[in-house]
């Protein structure tokens, strides 16, 4: 079912209703609640605040004119007659925008007045709500001014829907909005603080409907943001879909990857180490300009729900700069794109990784047998079937050897490549392959399961927490050696120096004359740091890594990291997208956090988390 799209008259499932009203009007009901929110719009309500207000939520009437009141008030009735069936009490929540303020003049030092009014019907259920909206309401910060609350002595609605109000025995509430996000001249809004705004008036009316909610006995959510959302409406997916086909027409790894490894570490060991190496690359599969023109056709007001719009915005912007990197390709350009995806190493960061290179270089391990391509590939399989033996959906995740990549293995979306070249210690093996399918695969799997595209492809700026996570897997498993942690810390260091004008010899060097790296590692690495002209990512193992450790280390649960590909700063996201029961609880954990070998590791670390005793 479309938005635009009437339905049949009735309830859907959990008491849902979602269809036109009037001529350009719409109600949707998520489920059966306890509220609803109101709006009467006239004229261009693309600049209102409070018509934005009222899409956001999980239960709102819209409509507009005083020709389209008739088919508003019997679908308010149709929405108040399904809620008496479950609730004694119930709050109608009507949202409007205050007039706009008198042009100021150009060089005003005025700005226009930050306060909200608020209204309420004399039962005492609608006074409790009034008194938590204007505390909530009071409470709101934009751009360093906090919001005034002035208090009416009724609430302001139309006087057609207070009589029809005043038959049905509801608490009503009102609330008018300023209009701080539009420019004096009333033409220009300011997207930012509308955004800022509407979010912050949306949380503190669910914060008033749970009081009222508490004060008439009803039972209340364990978090006022559950009374938000829980499911996805049609726009939300279509616009999923429509940045996933972007984001799957192209394969922005593979895409900045050399397909010449191998050859090229031949050559430059031809030449002494005093040349340059040569690399070359895969042709590009899209047209970055063309990409992006289909990128910003996306229109993200549709979504209704500024947490999923602000994701979406998010994951645009990442996709535009990966676009961008791909035009740069091979170009001076390419390095300074690369900072805008992965940011450049701060002191802190550079501190750790040098204190990493300068400590214990001793072997790790007297074991001498090696894993070929075919052997690491056998093990991968034989980790897949056993993720797939607790959800079949794992199945779906494909091993692929290939010889035009580097020796390792990368992942990209349900698929693991395994270099050809690979040659590795077999002790090595089982650990990479808990970072590999069980963190990033896992995820994949996982986010698969969420509804929208964007918890599997990863929300913007997943990468470092989930490189983070797996080296924090390997660590788990016993599998972080010495070696591997010095891989790491060069790795940054590589990049500190890449971006601040080495060129490929002089970080080669660096690597083998300052911190003894034999000449193939010293290569790879530096390899990956220039490859298509210098790529910051390497730097985000290590950043991510000691992001995970502060956690554990703060006693701070992973529980949420499971979801999907996420940042930690979407961790709040995440919980209030499942206490609204948006999201579902993922149905595979990673092995290593049920093994007692771990379990007892991680459980040393929180006692005494010391990163020189890492190991």
């Amino acid at each position: 079912m479309t938005a635009e799209a009437p339905v049949s008259k009735g309830f859907g499932p959990r008491g849902s209703l979602r269809r036109k009203v009037g001529a350009d009007g719409r109600i949707h009901v998520d489920r059966t609640l306890p509220f609803i929110v109101l709006h009467r719009g006239d004229g261009d309500q693309r600049a209102s605040l409070a018509r934005r207000v009222a899409l956001t939520s999980s239960a709102y009437m819209a409509w507009s004119g005083v020709s389209d009141d008739k088919a508003a008030l019997a679908a308010l009735d149709e929405v108040l007659e399904g809620a008496s069936r479950r609730f004694a009490e119930f709050l109608v929540i009507a949202v409007y925008d205050l007039p706009r303020p008198a042009p100021e003049a150009d060089d005003t030092p005025q700005l226009p007045l930050f306060r909200v009014e608020i209204g309420a019907s004399p039962d005492p259920h609608a006074a409790a709500a009034a008194r938590g909206l204007a505390d909530a309401a009071g409470k709101i910060e934009i751009d360093l001014r906090t919001c005034e609350t002035r208090m009416l002595p009724a609430p302001e609605i139309s006087a057609r829907l207070g009589d029809h109000l005043a038959d049905r025995g509801v608490s009503v509430l009102s609330i008018g909005l300023p209009r701080i996000h539009e420019a004096p001249d009333g033409q220009t809004t300011y997207p930012q603080v509308f955004h800022d705004l509407a979010v912050a008036i949306f949380d503190a009316l669910l914060k008033s409907v749970c009081l009222f909610m508490a004060d008439t006995g009803l039972k209340t959510p364990p978090h006022y943001r559950a009374l938000g959302r829980s499911a996805f409406i049609d726009a939300a997916r279509s616009v999923d879909t429509k940045l996933d086909r972007v984001c799957r027409s192209f394969d922005f790894l593979l895409s900045v990857s050399p397909i010449n490894t191998t050859q090229a570490f031949a050559q430059f060991r031809a030449d002494k180490y005093e040349k340059s190496p040569t690399f070359r690359y895969r042709p590009l599969t899209v047209d970055p300009s063309e990409s992006k023109r289909e990128l910003y056709g996306i229109d993200l007001r549709t979504v209704e729900d500024p947490v999923l719009e602000g994701l979406f915005a998010e994951k645009r912007l990442e996709i535009d700069h990966q676009l961008t990197m791909l035009e740069a390709r091979n170009s001076f350009r390419f390095p300074f794109a690369s900072l805008m995806l992965y940011e450049p190493v701060d002191s802190a960061l550079r501190k750790t990784a040098a204190e990493i290179l300068t400590g214990d270089r001793a072997c790790d391990a007297n074991d001498k047998a090696r894993a070929d391509c075919h052997a690491v590939a056998d093990a991968a399989q034989t980790m897949v079937e056993r993720y797939t033996r607790q959800d079949t959906t794992f199945a779906e995740v494909e091993v692929e050897l290939r010889d035009d990549i580097p020796a390792g293995m990368m992942v990209s979306g349900h698929r693991l490549y395994i270099s050809t070249a690979t040659s590795m210690p077999a002790y090595r093996v089982e650990p990479l392959l808990h970072h590999e399918v069980g963190v990033h695969l896992l995820t994949f799997v996982n986010g698969s399961k969420q509804g929208l595209a964007i918890f599997k492809r990863g929300l913007a700026g997943y990468e470092g927490i989930q490189e983070g996570l797996g080296v924090f897997a390997e660590w788990a498993v016993g599998g972080l050696s010495t070696a591997r942690l010095r891989l790491l810390a060069a790795r940054v260091l590589a990049v500190d120096a890449m971006t601040d004008g080495a060129d490929f010899i002089s970080v080669f060097r660096l690597l083998t004359e300052e911190h003894d790296f034999s000449d193939e590692t010293a290569f790879l690495i530096t390899a990956r740091v220039f490859r298509s002209g210098g790529l910051a990512k390497d730097a985000i193992y290590l950043r991510g890594f000691k992001a995970v450790l502060d956690r554990v280390a703060a006693g701070q649960s992973l529980d949420l990291f499971w979801y999907g590909k996420l940042d930690a700063r979407h961790l709040p996201i995440i919980d209030e997208l499942a206490e609204r029961g948006i999201l579902s609880k993922p149905r595979l954990t990673p092995e290593f956090l049920v093994d007692p070998e771990a379990a007892a590791r991680l459980a040393a670390f929180r006692e005494t988390p010391s990163y020189a005793t890492l190991l």
